[in-house]
C-alpha cells in the first residue's frame, strides 16, 4: 500500500487548450445540469479526469462550481412551477449526512492507495453507476415513448405512498403523499454518491421518479435544490482538506452558468421522455469512456501488466469518446429543444391563420 497524504495530489498546468475545453465541458455540462437535474457532473467530473485531473481534485473542484450553478438553474426551474422546495430541502437533510460520509470514504482511500487508488475508485464508481441507472432510465424513457409519451406512476412508487407510516409528508408540487422515513435513504445515497464521484442526481432524479412518484420533470427540477445544499457543505469540507482546484472552479462555472439557463428553458419545450432519453443516453457514452481509462490506473497500482503504447491508445479512446459524449448530449438538447420550437411556432402560425379565416 502507498501511504499518500492527500496533500500530495497534485493539481494539474493550465493552457488556453485546457481552459477552452473545460469552459466547453462546463458549458455542456451545465446545459445537461439544467435539463435533466443531475448536476451535469458526470459530464464533468470525467471530462476533468480525461486531462489528467485527479480523482479526488475533480470530485471537489466540481462539487465546488455544482452549488452555486445548482441554485441558478433551482430558481430558473422554480419560475417555471416545476421545483418542490419542501421535498428539496427534505431530501437535502439526508443528503447532507450522506455527503461528509461520503468524503470520509474518498480520504481514507486517498491516504491506502494513493492518487492511483482514488482514480480507480471514482471511474470504476462511474461505469457500474451509469451502467446499471442509466441502462434503467434508457429503457425506461423508451418504454414511457412507445405508451405515447405520458408518464405512469412507477407501482412500487404506489405501493410505498399507501403506506400509512408516520410521519406522512404531502408535496404539493410533487403531488404525491409519502412517508418521511422512504425519503431518508435516497436522499443519504444521493449525498453519499455526490462525494464519491460529484454526481449525486443518478440516484436523486430515479429515486424520486421510481421510489416516490414524482414526475421526471418534478425531480430533475427539484434535484437541483439538493444539489446547492449539499455541494455547499460538501465544498466546505473538500476546501478545509486543500482538494479544491479553484481555477478548475470558476472555468467550469463560466461555461456552467451559461449552460444551465439555455438547459432549463429548454424543459418548458419538450416531452419528459426526453428528459430520461437525455440521461440514459450521455450515461452509457461516458461509462464506456471511464472503462477505458481502468486500466491505466490499475497498471498504476502494479494489479496488472501493459504496454505503455496500449495504455497511450486506451486513454486516448476514452477522451474521443468523453468528447462524442458531450455533442451527443448537447445534440439532443438543442435539437429536441429546436424542433419543439418550430413545431410551437408552426402551431401558433396556423392559430392565427384560422383567425384570420373566422
Amino acid at each position: 500500500m502507498h501511504d499518500i497524504a492527500p496533500e500530495a495530489v497534485q493539481f494539474i498546468d493550465l493552457s488556453l487548450t485546457t481552459i477552452t475545453f473545460l469552459f466547453i465541458v462546463g458549458f455542456i455540462g451545465g446545459l445537461v445540469s439544467g435539463f435533466i437535474g443531475s448536476g451535469g457532473a458526470f459530464v464533468l467530473t470525467p471530462g476533468m479526469m480525461s486531462l489528467g485531473v485527479p480523482g479526488a481534485v475533480a470530485v471537489a473542484s466540481n462539487m465546488c462550481h455544482k452549488f452555486p450553478k445548482a441554485l441558478v438553474g433551482a430558481y430558473k426551474r422554480w419560475k417555471y412551477g416545476q421545483v418542490d422546495i419542501k421535498l428539496g430541502l427534505v431530501m437535502a437533510a439526508s443528503a447532507g449526512v450522506g455527503v461528509q460520509i461520503g468524503i470520509m470514504i474518498q480520504e481514507w482511500i486517498l491516504k491506502q492507495w494513493g492518487e492511483a487508488g482514488s482514480n480507480l475508485y471514482v471511474s470504476l464508481s462511474f461505469v457500474v453507476i451509469l451502467v446499471v441507472v442509466g441502462g434503467y432510465v434508457f429503457y425506461d424513457a423508451y418504454k414511457t415513448q412507445k405508451a405515447g409519451g405520458g408518464e405512469q406512476t412507477n407501482p412500487l412508487a404506489r405501493w410505498l405512498q399507501s403506506i400509512n407510516l408516520p410521519p406522512m409528508m404531502h408535496f404539493k408540487t410533487a403531488n404525491l403523499r409519502i412517508s418521511m422515513w422512504f425519503t431518508i435513504p435516497i436522499g443519504f445515497a444521493t449525498g453519499m454518491l455526490a462525494a464519491t464521484i460529484a454526481v449525486g442526481g443518478f440516484i436523486g432524479v430515479p429515486g424520486m421518479i421510481y421510489v416516490l412518484g414524482a414526475s421526471g420533470l418534478v425531480a430533475s427540477a427539484t434535484e437541483l435544490v439538493i444539489a446547492f445544499v449539499m455541494g455547499f457543505g460538501g465544498s466546505v469540507k473538500w476546501a478545509i482538506n486543500g482538494m479544491v482546484d479553484i481555477r478548475l472552479t470558476l472555468i467550469i462555472l463560466a461555461g456552467s452558468l451559461l449552460g444551465v439557463q439555455l438547459g432549463a428553458i429548454g424543459t418548458t419545450y419538450v416531452k419528459e421522455h426526453m428528459i430520461k432519453t437525455v440521461m440514459g443516453t450521455i450515461m452509457i457514452i461516458v461509462a464506456v469512456s471511464r472503462g477505458l481509462a481502468v486500466p491505466k490506473y490499475l497498471k498504476q497500482l502494479g494489479v496488472i501488466s501493459l504496454e505503455e503504447s496500449t495504455i497511450s491508445l486506451l486513454m486516448g479512446a476514452s477522451f474521443i469518446i468523453m468528447c462524442i459524449a458531450l455533442g451527443v448530449g448537447a445534440l439532443i438538447i438543442l435539437g429536441s429543444m429546436w424542433r419543439a420550437k418550430r413545431a410551437e411556432t408552426a402551431a401558433e402560425a396556423a392559430l392565427a391563420l384560422d383567425k384570420g379565416y373566422s
